[in-house]
């Protein structure tokens, strides 16, 4: 029975005073990637040895310095993973590589024996502080919980010390931080710190885990400023943040905790993690790379990422993903396809110093993605879109009052066939709608003579000779059809411009006519802008002619 009511609102501490709103990011975090423990754990089907290699690399080829790389005393294959790394010296100098253990000294010592021969790395310990693992899990009292953190950060002490030749930093979760009373987790914390020995440039850390997304992103910020203020020993600790999206606000927790003091966090690459997943670092990266801050991580190349993520995690990118998702830079509402346009150009014709693109709130080449994403067109798109692509992909450019026919006839293509018109269909659609014309309505030869202002013409029209009189060439062709034909002629709309430059440049004429009250349109490319012209005029009468002749069938 879906029933609200078996429900409660969380609370936690109330801080009436927080200064964390007034607070802006202007720096990148420190970042530690977690997707080789914590991402991996969540998998379906667990990483291989070779998988693990790949992924690895790809973390260090991002820039990352800190990476959790397993939990070597609960698995064989984490043990072998960090054996592999340090003995085939895979671990770059400026990478420091992060493992997991509860607070059981067996486990303790044998994480110990996986990392001997590391230059550096972070023994990262924890145990459960939050009410309901202390009543319902655990049945401990809060002496006991600490008994425990304070054991355990005291083993990790002094194991450390058996391995002098490598350079020991020591980290402490209270894990399920969000569920814990806050001064509790401040009590625990501070006995753990005291166990361990701190310097300026080795820092103990103290992660603060929201293992289970329990409320939203500013209650969690309390929480963390609260933590920060009230820690003994603040100056000597970097507060690290891992949390969890079960209410989909990872990001916007993690977020805010850094502006409530957290110096560090941890995530992994597009959020794979337990349940709704983990923090993605690539989104909170790329949110400060579009506010012009440096995330000191490298996502320039996004299909790697995805590529590289997607064969190591066995799991699929979502296409709406955040900043790196297929659709994400992709447009299909007609508003928003005209204003991308126009944007586009403002910006190039301005010469912008800073990105400011309608819809784009990047640069999608910035991270590897080229404009033929950002428009597609399906029953939605407008006209603006239509003529973008052409645009975009053949260097068709058509006059404005072109843009409304045109997508008529792609609109109605799709929606006749219900699903997305292709670049190539869209392109098909334009050359039969309004160039492709038939052998004998092609203009095959001309001669002008002009006398007092007035044009006498000749042309040879398939293989027909027409005459005809005006004050140019358009006006003399219309004057022959009207004569040979019968009928009225009014040309309303024309427009002809160059494509390309030099000696292979082309004029491209597109005209609006209207033959006998009935309006055509149509577009011609020559070499000669007089015969571009003339053809866009032949290409648009004898669409109208054949309009004609098949209405004059069907009332006979």
């Amino acid at each position: 029975m879906f029933d609200h009511r078996k429900y409660r609102r969380f609370e936690t501490v109330r801080l009436t005073d927080r200064t964390w709103p007034d607070q802006e990011i202007n720096k990148a975090p420190d970042w530690c990637s977690v997707d080789l423990r914590d991402g991996n754990q969540a998998l379906i089907n667990p990483m291989s040895v070779e998988q693990k290699t790949k992924m690895f690399t790809l973390l260090v080829k991002l820039g990352f310095k800190e990476i959790e790389v397993g939990f070597p005393s609960a698995s064989q294959p984490d043990f072998d993973f960090v054996r592999k790394l340090i003995e085939e010296k895979r671990i770059p100098e400026d990478v420091t590589i992060q493992v997991l253990t509860q607070a059981r000294e067996a486990l303790i010592k044998r994480t110990y024996e996986a990392l001997d021969g590391a230059k550096r790395a972070i023994v990262h310990v924890y145990n459960s502080t939050s009410v309901v693992q202390r009543e319902q899990v655990f049945n401990m009292s809060r002496d006991e919980i600490k008994t425990i953190a304070v054991q355990g950060a005291s083993w990790v002490r002094d194991y450390a010390a058996q391995y002098p030749a490598t350079q020991w930093q020591f980290q402490y979760s209270p894990e399920s931080f969000t569920g814990t009373e806050m001064d509790y987790a401040v009590e625990v914390c501070d006995a753990v710190i005291t166990q361990w020995k701190q310097t300026a440039d080795q820092k103990v850390v103290i992660n603060l885990p929201a293992t289970v997304e329990m409320s939203s992103p500013n209650v969690f910020a309390d929480q963390v400023e609260y933590f920060c203020r009230h820690l003994k020993q603040r100056d000597q600790v970097r507060i690290s943040l891992h949390t969890h999206n079960d209410r989909g606000c990872g990001v916007a927790a993690a977020e805010l905790g850094v502006m409530a003091g957290a110096d560090r966090v941890e995530g992994t690459l597009m959020g794979n993690g337990e349940r709704t997943g983990n923090m993605d670092i690539i989104t909170m990266g790329m949110n400060l790379y579009s506010q012009g801050i440096d995330p000191e991580l490298d996502f320039s190349d996004i299909p790697e990422i995805i590529e590289v993520v997607e064969y190591c995690n066995e799991l699929p990118v979502a296409a709406r993903h955040p900043w790196a998702g297929e659709l994400v830079y992709t447009a299909f509402s007609g508003s928003h396809q005209d204003a991308i346009r126009k944007s586009v150009n403002y910006h190039k014709e301005h010469n912008q110093l800073h990105w400011d693109v309608a819809y784009l709130p990047i640069d999608p080449r910035d991270i590897s993605r080229e404009y033929e994403a950002v428009v597609r067109i399906n029953s939605q798109s407008g006209k603006g879109g239509v003529a973008l692509v052409l645009e975009r992909d053949f260097g068709i450019e058509l006059p404005k009052w072109m843009h409304t026919p045109l997508s008529k006839k792609v609109q109605s293509a799709a929606e006749e066939q219900g699903i997305e018109v292709s670049p190539s269909s869209i392109k098909a659609i334009y050359e039969q709608s309004f160039v492709t014309v038939a052998p004998q309505w092609q203009l095959s030869d001309y001669e002008l003579h002009t006398e007092s202002s007035q044009v006498t013409a000749q042309f040879t029209i398939g293989s027909t000779q027409f005459s005809g009189k005006g004050a140019g060439a358009l006006e003399a062709l219309c004057d022959a059809l009207a004569s040979e034909y019968r009928c009225t002629i009014e040309v309303s709309q024309f427009d002809e411009h160059s494509i390309g430059a030099g000696t292979d440049a082309q004029a491209l004429a597109s005209i609006c006519v209207a033959i006998n009250g009935a309006v055509e349109y149509a577009v011609a490319t020559n070499e000669d802008t007089s015969a571009a012209a003339l053809q866009a005029m032949l290409t648009a009468f004898s669409r109208g002619r054949v309009g004609a002749e098949k209405e004059a069938e069907r009332v006979a």
